[in-house]
């Protein structure tokens, strides 16, 4: 009879055991769930900040200028092995009458990391974690940068040149900057000097 008592408390004990467990494993889940509900949430719906940054990115046409082009079975491609790295240095110039190009008002591109108008001449910049990049860049700079058209998001540095369109971008939320520079951060570093830029040619 004693041996019956004991069969049926472990029994019991057993039962109650995978019921808390199981309330307890159904809890944790519940919990990671809203977790991760409240970072997609925190990030529009991406599920870190790095993928937003790189939502942002894509979607913002930033290759369109940062990333150099290469030839493909499509035509003019995006070079994903200097992917946002910038004109590449020692890259030879636009031949072009820079002088009748400024009277004209007339703006032309070689392979859109290269644009000569009447401002002069500018370079896309190198957006990697390089060096020669964003390296030394912090989060604040970046959200100066783009907010007020100061290179290096520094107060008395030269301005943001064209086409770059920081007048658009600088309506960004901090939460969208933010997310793009943690996305700059994380790619590939591509160590390219860019030149800089090169006034019209009646100031020079």
């Amino acid at each position: 009879m004693k041996t019956l008592k004991h069969c049926l408390n472990a029994v019991l004990a057993a039962f109650f055991l995978f019921q808390c467990t199981g309330k307890t494993a159904e809890k944790g889940a519940e919990e990671v769930q809203e977790t991760h509900q409240e970072v997609a949430m925190e990030f529009n719906g991406f599920e870190s900040q790095i993928a937003l940054g790189e939502h942002l990115v894509l979607i913002g046409g930033c290759n369109d200028c940062h990333t150099p082009k290469k030839i493909g079975t499509h035509g003019m491609e995006l070079d994903s092995a200097l992917w946002l790295s910038g004109h590449p240095a020692g890259s030879p110039s636009i031949d072009v009458d820079r002088k009748a190009m400024e009277r004209k008002g007339l703006v032309v591109t070689q392979v859109f990391t290269e644009w000569v108008g009447p401002w002069g001449v500018s370079y896309a910049a190198n957006l990697t974690p390089d060096p020669t990049g964003l390296a030394t860049w912090n989060e604040n700079q970046f959200i100066y940068a783009i907010r007020n058209g100061k290179y290096k998001g520094l107060p008395n540095s030269r301005p943001l040149m064209p086409p770059m369109p920081w007048e658009m971008f600088k309506f960004m939320t901090d939460m969208e900057l933010k997310a793009i520079f943690a996305y700059l951060q994380s790619i590939k570093p591509v160590s390219n000097m860019v030149p800089p830029p090169i006034p019209p040619v009646g100031v020079q």
